[in-house]
């Protein structure tokens, strides 16, 4: 296989020289001239920076058309402006086919790990269960590295853990041996193994080598996917051996009978079962990527794995999965469907790819139903976990709280941070939230929410002045502890706001920061004010920083707003039942929960309401001639 794309990736470069040295004869790179001389051919594009690094690697159908479109005037993509920034040369190399532009693109990257790049750095080797056919006794056993010896490979496996639990059973099923060779071919007794039946001892001649075959056999039947054609083989030879009176064979059948439905019920079968696919999960947030594939072998959920691609600014979903996709499949072997989230762009070239490249049809799809939508389902929410617990982990974290130290010129690194955000709907129902990060990630237990009930409706510059004011005031006390970084959601406005609150309380020695959205209100562009500085401060897409600032402030503006909502549902459910008089907090408690909310209180009739406990009739037709006959329904 990569001889393969090694072969590829030569024939490209012959095609390529000279295009190379005459680039780097100019003096100065000048892109009108190059753009000029671009073939319409597909091929490779390399993006080089002043230090001859190689900063991106893209392949296109159409050379001229594709890196024309990088030289345009206006960039939408803040990740394409930033990196164009930074080009001082491009070299391109043309090929015979898009084909060979996917290979060559797939071993540029592995080479020079390009900056602006989807990088998948996770490129361990999976384990696989391996059978080896030049020993008249094979064994099974682990194998990990790449697949030289004669025999079958089985997997790949997520993990080593779950390649030694499918050996553990197939030891206890199929009694098949696991002791090396060196010490199988100096035993004259029986090992522990025997003893404990879990192997056959063909080491000492107990068993013939066309017994030892048939277990073989089963066992790799049983890697197969193919249990009921298992069972019925070990069904055939126990009614064999109970015929032959050989009982204590027959019982062994049986047990090994019932061991394999045990395994059969523990495992996910479904209709695929005999097939093996990868399906493949996506989350995202703040910046960091998580793609789970989740393996099924067999018509059977073996495991899963976790990647986090590297992602250099702005990327969207279908981009990264498209990276993944490419850099993930075309080094190793592919099972024989792949199911994915959202379709890819180059679905149907990497499908001929890697058809071509394993010798039989590779599909990729997106559009599922039945148990493949449900593992979908499942690969998601692992992806969500493993992204969240990537988010938490104290690692990035830290490299996060000190990229933050360094950018905003603190004298140590912050241990503790503060966001505040407001929520309302037109004044209604105002709620402000206070969320704390340590160095360990978000510190639930210190969020606050603030009911807040501003002068004026809508204003939000004295919501946050009221909710730092409450805060700030406990601080003081010495109730709450004093954060490092106290940033609040805003500009300008919302950074004096803070300020004069801080000022007020003795607490101006604090470093505030606003965080502004920018005019594309678009992750990466945003800004940030700073007292004393008289410009915004904007980081980098890709700055840990930034990414730490962007996870807070989302995080302060969803507890704004779920609180903003659990408040105005509940002041819509029960502030209509507070104007009925007779009607006390105990009674409108029971009504609301004994019809699930006011629209099933407004729903009820008299008699409905007069059943609930402590409602009489008297009552029962007050509530609902206030409800209906008063014009308010």
């Amino acid at each position: 296989m990569n001889r393969d794309l090694s072969r590829a990736s030569a024939r490209s470069y012959r095609i390529s020289w000279h295009i190379y040295f005459a680039m780097d004869d100019q003096p100065a790179f000048d892109a009108k001239t190059f753009l000029r001389t671009l073939t319409h051919r597909p091929g490779v594009y390399r993006m080089l920076d002043a230090k001859h690094k190689v900063i991106y690697v893209g392949k296109a159908r159409d050379l001229k058309k594709r890196v024309s479109s990088y030289f345009q005037r206006t960039q939408t993509s803040p990740k394409t402006a930033a990196m164009m920034q930074l080009v001082a040369r491009v070299e391109v190399t043309v090929t015979n086919t898009e084909a060979e532009a996917l290979l060559l693109e797939y071993n540029l990257i592995k080479q020079h790990k390009p900056r602006f790049n989807v990088l998948l750095r996770d490129d361990k080797s999976y384990p696989y269960i391996y059978v080896s056919t030049d020993h008249a006794f094979p064994r099974l056993r682990f194998h990990r590295g790449p697949r030289t010896g004669k025999g079958r490979y089985f997997g790949p496996y997520p993990s080593t853990s779950a390649v030694r639990q499918t050996l553990n059973d197939l030891q206890k099923l199929f009694l098949i041996r696991n002791c090396r060779d060196t010490f199988f071919r100096n035993r004259t007794r029986p090992c522990l193994q025997h003893q404990i039946r879990r192997c056959t001892a063909p080491c000492v001649g107990l068993i013939s080598e066309e017994d030892y075959g048939r277990d073989i056999g089963a066992a790799i039947q049983f890697l197969e996917g193919r249990n009921r054609s298992v069972i019925n083989t070990f069904v055939e030879r126990m009614e064999a051996a109970s015929e032959a009176q050989e009982y204590e064979l027959a019982a062994r059948f049986r047990d090994q009978i019932a061991k394999l439905k045990e395994i059969e019920a523990r495992q996910l079968v479904s209709r695929s079962a005999g097939k093996d696919l990868d399906v493949i999960g996506f989350a995202s947030n703040g910046g960091v990527h998580c793609v789970t594939v989740l393996f099924i072998r067999n018509g059977a959920v073996v495991g899963s794995r976790d990647h986090f691609p590297r992602a250099q600014g702005e990327a969207d979903k279908q981009r990264i999965l498209n990276s993944f996709v490419a850099q993930y499949y075309l080094g190793r072997d592919v099972p024989g469907e792949i199911v994915i989230d959202d379709p890819i762009e180059d679905h149907e070239l990497l499908e001929a790819e890697l058809g071509a490249r394993m010798g039989r049809k590779v599909a990729i799809k997106s559009n599922v139903r039945g148990d493949r939508k449900r593992w979908l389902a499942m690969a998601c929410t692992n992806a969500e976990q493993g992204l969240n617990l990537r988010l938490a982990s104290n690692a990035t974290i830290r490299r996060q709280f000190a990229a933050l130290a360094e950018a905003l010129d603190l004298e140590e690194v912050p241990e503790r941070l503060e966001c505040f955000d407001v929520s309302h709907t037109a004044g209604e129902a105002t709620v402000a939230s206070c969320v704390v990060f340590n160095t360990a990630g978000p510190l639930k237990s210190d969020y606050r929410r603030f009911n807040l009930n501003p002068t004026s409706a809508g204003d939000d510059y004295s919501a946050l002045a009221e909710a730092l004011r409450r805060r700030y005031a406990r601080v003081k006390k010495g109730e709450v502890p004093m954060p490092d970084v106290l940033f609040v959601d805003g500009g300008k406005g919302q950074l004096s706001e803070a300020t004069s609150v801080l000022r007020e309380l003795e607490h101006d020695w604090l470093q505030v920061v606003a965080v502004a959205k920018g005019r594309a209100r678009k992750p990466g562009a945003e800004r940030l004010f700073i007292p004393g500085r008289k410009t915004s401060l904007q980081l980098p897409p890709d700055s840990p920083a930034l990414l730490l600032v962007q996870q807070i402030r989302d995080e302060a503006h969803r507890f704004a707003i779920t609180g903003h909502r659990q408040r105005r549902a509940k002041a819509r459910n029960t502030s209509r039942l507070e104007q009925i008089p007779g009607l006390g907090p105990k009674k409108r408690r029971e009504l609301l929960r004994q019809f699930g909310g006011l629209q099933g209180v407004m729903g009820a009739g008299v008699d409905d309401l007069a059943k609930v406990r402590g409602i009489s009739r008297t009552l029962a037709e007050t509530i609902y001639n206030d409800l209906h006959i008063d014009g308010q329904h």
